[in-house]
């Protein structure tokens, strides 16, 4: 009986109870999707980028956690390019000025440190070692709980191969799904009793 009231705590509390969703205790936990291309004349090439992450709400309005990059880019008779990456990631979201402009939205900045490489099919031009990420962003929630964002970010790595440093600006879609921490679902629990 308790993990079922526990249960439709939970629920309610994502649903209607938090009105901020980048508050302290919050998590959020989406993915970012860039750079997709599908070639339909020759040489037919797909490319894709997937960057799943995940934060959590350290203080109202900057999260602290990791993510991790996948990118893929093949053409038929050229080879595939794959680029990596994994490390830390800090976000914050601005207090004022976008709620104004678009209701239920938030600017954000964010950035990365970490492990990352790409490798590029045939010679030349791969580089590993450390990379960084910064830039600015837009969320607008659609629900409470979910928000739709853009991303535009310098993507840099500092390293070793053929070259020594390479660099990317790169605009990303993707979504974030915001979930209340245990300090906000045992207020939640506590409300609700």
């Amino acid at each position: 009986m308790k993990k079922l009231c526990l249960t439709i705590s939970l629920t309610i509390g994502m649903l209607y109870g938090a009105t901020a969703q980048i508050q302290k205790g919050n998590v959020m936990m989406g993915a970012n999707i860039s750079d997709i291309k599908f070639g339909l004349d020759k040489p037919n090439i797909f490319s894709l980028n997937i960057n799943p992450k995940a934060a959590w709400f350290i203080q109202d309005g900057l999260a602290l956690g990791g993510d991790v990059n996948f990118g893929l880019a093949t053409a038929k008779g050229a080879g595939t390019s794959i680029s990596y990456g994994i490390g830390a990631l800090g976000r914050y979201y601005g207090s004022k000025g976008t709620d104004e402009v678009v209701k239920n939205s938030k600017f954000f900045g964010e950035a990365t440190v970490g492990v990352n490489g790409i490798n590029p099919a045939g010679s030349g031009g791969s580089t590993n070692g450390l990379g960084f990420s910064f830039g600015p962003g837009f969320t607008y929630f659609v629900t409470r709980s979910i928000g739709l964002e853009t991303l535009l970010k310098y993507n840099g790595i500092v390293g070793f191969g053929s070259s020594a440093y390479s660099h990317t600006l790169s605009l990303g879609v993707g979504f974030q799904i915001y979930l209340p921490g245990k300090s906000t679902a045992k207020k939640v629990e506590r409300d609700m009793n």
